[in-house]
């Protein structure tokens, strides 16, 4: 789950694979997913391979079909959206799953009317996270 974390990024392991207990059990009700979090070059490689674009991003989401599917985070997209938030990197890793796996259940937030933004608005709450990635851009 964390390929290649720089150790100045500080995550706090224990908790993330908490919350991706409770994102498997409480969201997805039960379906597994697979979660990497990784660095800007990995993002960057998997965004230009699979989607075209080469820049490095925050979370890409890749559905599945025996499993829910996969998602690959950056630790450092997240750390550099934590300061700008003002909450701790192990946070923003937390927005960037539910982000997600919202993805790998089938919700797009660019062509759905604001279905997925409820939905991550509705479980941030439930979750206690502070602003999702939707609703930062919607500002």
């Amino acid at each position: 789950m964390f390929q290649g974390v720089k150790r100045s990024i500080a995550l706090d392991r224990r908790r993330l694979r908490a919350f991706l207990e409770r994102l498997t059990t409480e969201v997805a009700e039960g379906r597994p997913f697979t979660v990497l979090v990784t660095h800007d070059g990995e993002l960057q490689r998997l965004n230009r391979e699979f989607l075209q674009h080469d820049y490095p991003t925050d979370v890409l989401s890749f559905p599945g079909e025996a499993e829910l599917g996969e998602m690959a985070i950056s630790a450092d997209r997240a750390a550099e959206q934590a300061g700008e938030q003002g909450h701790d990197a192990s946070t923003e890793v937390e927005i960037l799953m539910l982000h997600g796996l919202l993805h790998l259940l089938g919700h797009d937030h660019e062509t759905d009317r604001g279905k997925m933004r409820r939905l991550e608005t509705k479980w941030r709450k439930t979750l206690g996270l502070p602003a999702g990635l939707i609703e930062r851009t919607k500002r």
